[in-house]
């Protein structure tokens, strides 16, 4: 400070770098979005045709690696393509509709997680919410690795070298267009997705329509192979070769829950945009794999070196057109393109996942927070983070990722089936069409299950493995920092006892503050012990030096509280109600107090200009917060609770304004 009691004015530099650094960041990711707006929610909220885009496109996008793998695993059987489109469209079906049942419970999403946690344990929940974010991690893996293998069937061979870094471009791209926001996103990528349906309904029609004539013929082929083989190796041995390539086809279904898991999302009114989303999807995927299948076994298509699947099928079927080499090359570059778009969901759900699990104490909470975009920014960055590691490490090898890809898909569709089942059959006195629901529950389970256990013996050894290792360490990742949390907290709750035995003067100070007396200024998150203590800290250490107290405290909208303004203008109240619990407190105890406040979703950006405002206000002041500190300090502890004290501390002191941070044991 001044002597004249004022407050020092900054350094002075050349360049205002706070300027450069927001100037920087909004050309990034965009302007700052105001949460206190009453239209926020149905601006960000997408509409079924968006929602289809943005979280369908996961589930569409996988026929572009689903049925291929599941026709190769044909071999020589290729005939048992029309049982594998019709089994694969049933499947499709099945699973939509057992996960609208799940929209239709829990309406705000988190999907498998939320699903496993109150239907089933808390344990089964940190099990599928772990296999889940593990699985949005490999959606964008695997997507943008597909997506890059489609571009590569048409450049020369000799351009593969370059495929695997042009799939990690491709993420970092994704990843700020999500830093910008989800519904920008979705919107730009939008004329990608319906280019897509064009092109693969003319691809599919004419590839079905133009083969009518010889469908009596493959008809006759049909029935002699199935013969053969039942002469040969018995009905037992057909079995296995469909159950197999019917397994190794689950990429298929990777995609359908996302819908459920990303309801928060979705325009008002939600269950209904949900379930229509859902039909979208389940319609188009279910045409889109089984009529590649049909087209697969007409064409007679096999595998081509450095081509996928589908760009041979392209290829061939538009071959005699006019301009057929360009329609081909649009429809394969369509599809990479929607596998871009398909990779979204693992930026819009995975965040949101870990925004759960993060409220719940199984993962840091800063997972919750979102930024002045309000996008879940630290989610994203690690999604897209691990999405690069694994691409590095599988060199992008579709076979390596689609197999751990399918394994969580069908570990979290297994757990959850379980739980509904479980759930209806508990709630049956109040859930009238239990009967109606729980069959299909089942039916879903045992499908999901046998998928989940051929699988796992069939490619333990080709990325089986590695999805159980890194399931298995998340898991337990979660049950340490969740002990971690619940310890802190019964260190935290010690204090409340403080709440119990406020002392008082006897005469309450009503005055009003005044600016030309010495203030303290204490930055507060509620009223509970931890607060409480902090005040008492402020007394204890300087006896009659201040004669008021401003108590501040910015209302944080996180992922919990973001869900419609009636929950932000509840949180803002709560605030003010706590805040004022401060000001009695003070006043009881002889002091003139009030209270400042303000609404948003980052403390330090918000607190920091408040903290301005008041230190000009009362140019005697100086600010007080607390910090928790524990007996043994270590990395692990910096990460799951946050250094906002000394950020503000920081900007606050080079502003000259005198910031004290007091610490609190956590340890009791």
């Amino acid at each position: 400070m001044q002597p004249d009691g004022g407050i020092a004015d900054p350094p002075k530099d050349t360049w205002n770098w706070e300027d450069i650094r927001t100037g920087a960041r909004r050309t990034i990711i965009g302007a700052k979005k105001n949460v206190e707006d009453p239209g926020i929610f149905h601006k960000i909220a997408l509409f079924p045709l968006l929602a289809w885009i943005g979280l369908g496109a996961d589930g569409v996008s996988s026929s572009s690696y689903g049925p291929p793998e599941a026709f190769v695993a044909l071999g020589e059987h290729t005939y048992l393509a029309v049982f594998l489109a019709l089994g694969t469209a049933l499947t499709v079906f099945i699973i939509s509709y057992a996960y609208t049942r799940i929209i239709e419970h829990f309406p705000s999403g988190g999907g498998g997680y939320i699903v496993a946690t109150h239907t089933i344990s808390e344990r089964a929940g940190v099990l599928s919410g772990s296999a889940l974010l593990i699985d949005y991690m490999l959606t964008i893996t695997v997507s943008i690795a597909a997506c890059a293998d489609a571009i590569f069937s048409f450049l020369p061979f000799h351009y593969q070298p370059y495929k695997l870094a042009f799939a990690c471009l491709l993420i970092l791209i994704l990843i700020e267009l999500n830093l910008r926001g989800v519904k920008e996103s979705v919107t730009i990528l939008a004329p990608i997705f319906l280019v897509f349906i064009a092109a693969h309904a003319l691809l599919l029609g004419y590839g079905i329509f133009a083969h009518t004539p010889q469908i009596a013929p493959v008809a006759d082929g049909i029935q002699a192979g199935l013969s053969r083989d039942l002469a040969a190796i018995g009905m037992v041995g057909v079995l296995a070769i469909f159950l197999r390539a019917y397994s190794l086809g689950g990429g298929t279904y990777t995609g359908i829950e996302a819908v459920a898991n990303g309801m928060q999302i979705m325009r008002e009114p939600k269950v209904k945009t949900g379930k229509r989303t859902m039909a979208y999807m389940a319609i188009s995927l279910a045409v889109l794999s089984g009529g590649l299948f049909l087209c697969y076994l007409l064409w007679n298509i096999a595998p081509v070196p450095g081509q996928t699947l589908n760009a041979v099928l392209a290829t061939r079927v538009f071959g005699d057109w006019p301009l057929g080499g360009l329609l081909a090359l649009i429809t394969i570059f369509s599809e990479a393109a929607l596998l871009m778009v398909g990779a979204q969901t693992g930026f819009i759900d995975g965040p949101r996942v870990m925004a759960n699990m993060a409220i719940d104490s199984w993962l840091p909470r800063s997972f919750a927070l979102l930024s002045e975009r309000l996008t879940m920014t630290n989610g994203i960055l690690l999604m897209g983070g691990s999405a690069l590691l694994l691409m590095l490490f599988t060199h992008g090898s579709i076979i390596f990722l689609v197999t751990m890809y399918a394994i969580n898909v069908f570990l979290t569709f297994s757990i959850s089936e379980f739980g509904m089942s479980r759930f209806f059959y508990k709630n049956r006195a109040t859930e009238k069409e239990w009967k109606r629901h729980i069959p299909i529950h089942l039916i879903g389970l045992v499908l999901c299950s046998t998928i989940l256990t051929i699988t796992l013996y069939e490619k333990f050894g080709q990325g089986g493995w590695l999805t159980l290792f890194l399931t298995s360490g998340l898991v337990a990742l979660c049950f340490v920092i969740h002990r971690h949390y619940r310890k802190v907290m019964r260190g935290m709750g010690k204090l409340d006892v403080l709440l119990d035995t406020v002392p008082t003067t006897g005469v309450k100070n009503t005055d009003p503050v005044d600016p030309h007396k010495m203030t303290a200024v204490q930055l507060v998150t509620g009223f509970h012990g931890f607060g409480v203590n902090t005040f008492y800290s402020i007394t204890k250490n300087f006896p009659g030096v201040y004669e008021n107290f401003i108590f501040v405290s910015i209302a944080v909208v996180d992922t919990g509280t973001f869900k419609g303004s009636a929950e932000v203008n509840a949180l803002a109240q709560s605030t003010r109600t706590a805040l004022s619990k401060y000001v009695d407190l003070a006043q009881d105890l002889g002091f003139a107090a009030d209270y400042r406040m303000d609404i948003g979703t980052d403390v330090v950006d918000l607190a920091v200009p408040l903290c301005k405002n008041i230190a000009k206000e009362f140019p005697y002041s100086t600010f007080f917060t607390g910090q928790i500190v524990f007996r043994h300090e270590n990395p692990f502890q910096k990460v799951l609770h946050n250094e906002t004290a000394f950020a503000i501390q920081r900007r606050l002191q080079y502003s000259g304004i005198t910031t004290v941070i007091l610490p609190i044991q956590a340890e009791k």
